[in-house]
C-alpha cells in the first residue's frame, strides 16, 4: 500500500443459494416448485440472497472514488492474479477468507459479514456498514490493524507444496483406509486410519475442535497467532502392522511432522475443505507439514 499508484479493492464473493438454483432449475419458478415437493419455502432463500447482495453493494459502495476495483468469484480465484497493493474485501461467511488466504501474501484481508445469524464471523469480523470507514482511513493514509493468521504447509519431496489457513488433510480420497508412515518428534509408526488433520490455531475452533473434543486425552491447540501447529490422526487402526501410538501432536515453528505413502493410488493431501485443489500423495512420496512462512494479513481493526 506504499505504491504511488491507488490501491485496488478486489471483491471477492461466492455465488449464492438462490443462484445456484437458479443455476441448476433455469428459472425461479422451476425453483420453486422443486423447493415445494420437498417441503421447502423459495422465499427464505430469497430473502438471504436479498441480504447478501446488499452487503456487497455496501461493500462496493464504500470503495474509494480514486480506487480501482474487481469483483472475484471464489471458483475464479485460482486464475485471479492479485497485485501488491491490493486491498481484498471478502464478503461472506469465515470459509471465504479460509479460501482466500492461500492466494494473498502480504495484502490485508478484510471479512465482512453479510448474515450474522447465521455466519459465527470469526474472520468476517466486519458488518457492512462498517466497511466504509474502515476504507475511509486506508485511503486517508492510515494503515489497517491487522493480525497475522498462521498458516500451514505441506511440501512433498518432489517440490510441490500446498498452503492453508483453517487445516491440511492427509488421506485417501475416497472411504478406504489410508496407508502411511508418520514420524514427529524422533518417534516413527505404521499406521492405517481415516487420514490426518494438521491444524492452525485459527482452524482450531472448526474441524480439529471436534476431533480434539472426541479424544480422551486433549491436545491443547495453537491461538492463531501462535507459531505452531497440531495434528490429529483420524481413528488410527491398530493391527500386527499398525500402531496407535502416535497419534496428535504439536509442532513449533522450525519442526515438521513427517509423512511416507504407502497407498498407491488415491493418495491426496488438501486444505481447507478444497478437495478439488489438491495435490497426489502415492506410494513412496514424502510429505513435511510445518508453520508456514507465509501468514494471513487479517484487518481485525
Amino acid at each position: 500500500m506504499s505504491s504511488t499508484l491507488p490501491p485496488r479493492a478486489v471483491v471477492v464473493r461466492r455465488p449464492t443459494e438462490y443462484e445456484l438454483l437458479l443455476g441448476r432449475h433455469a428459472t425461479r419458478g422451476q425453483a420453486a416448485f422443486f423447493l415445494k415437493s420437498r417441503g421447502q419455502d423459495l422465499n427464505a432463500v430469497e430473502a438471504e440472497h436479498a441480504r447478501m447482495h446488499a452487503a456487497l453493494t455496501s461493500a462496493l459502495t464504500a470503495i474509494p472514488a480514486a480506487w480501482h476495483r474487481s469483483v472475484v468469484l471464489r471458483d475464479d480465484l485460482h486464475r485471479f492474479l492479485f497485485e501488491d497493493r491490493d486491498v481484498v474485501i471478502a464478503v461472506g461467511q469465515d470459509g471465504l477468507v479460509a479460501n482466500i488466504a492461500k492466494y494473498v501474501a502480504s495484502q490485508p484481508v478484510l471479512g465482512v459479514n453479510p448474515l450474522p445469524q447465521r455466519y459465527d464471523g470469526v474472520l468476517a469480523r466486519f458488518a457492512p456498514e462498517a466497511v466504509a470507514d474502515a476504507l475511509a482511513r486506508m485511503a486517508g493514509g492510515h494503515e489497517p490493524l491487522v493480525q497475522p493468521r498462521t498458516m500451514v504447509e505441506a511440501k512433498l519431496d518432489d517440490g510441490q507444496t500446498l498452503i492453508a489457513l483453517n487445516e491440511l488433510f492427509v488421506g485417501h480420497r475416497s472411504h478406504q483406509s489410508a496407508r502411511y508412515r508418520i514420524r514427529w518428534s524422533e518417534r516413527e509408526e505404521r499406521h492405517s486410519s481415516s487420514g490426518v488433520i494438521v491444524t492452525t490455531g485459527t482452524g482450531a475452533t472448526g474441524w480439529a475442535r471436534s476431533v480434539n473434543l472426541a479424544r480422551a486425552n486433549r491436545l491443547e491447540l495453537p491461538k492463531p497467532v501462535e507459531r505452531a501447529v497440531a495434528f490429529f490422526v483420524r481413528e488410527a487402526f491398530p493391527s500386527k502392522a499398525t500402531g496407535t501410538s502416535l497419534v496428535a501432536g504439536t509442532c513449533a515453528e522450525g519442526l515438521a511432522l513427517e509423512l511416507v505413502s504407502e497407498m498407491n493410488d488415491g493418495g491426496v493431501i488438501f486444505g481447507d475443505g478444497i478437495e478439488d485443489d489438491h495435490l497426489g500423495f502415492g506410494w513412496g512420496q514424502r510429505l513435511t507439514i510445518g508453520v508456514a512462512s507465509r501468514t494471513l494479513q487479517l484487518v481485525v481493526g
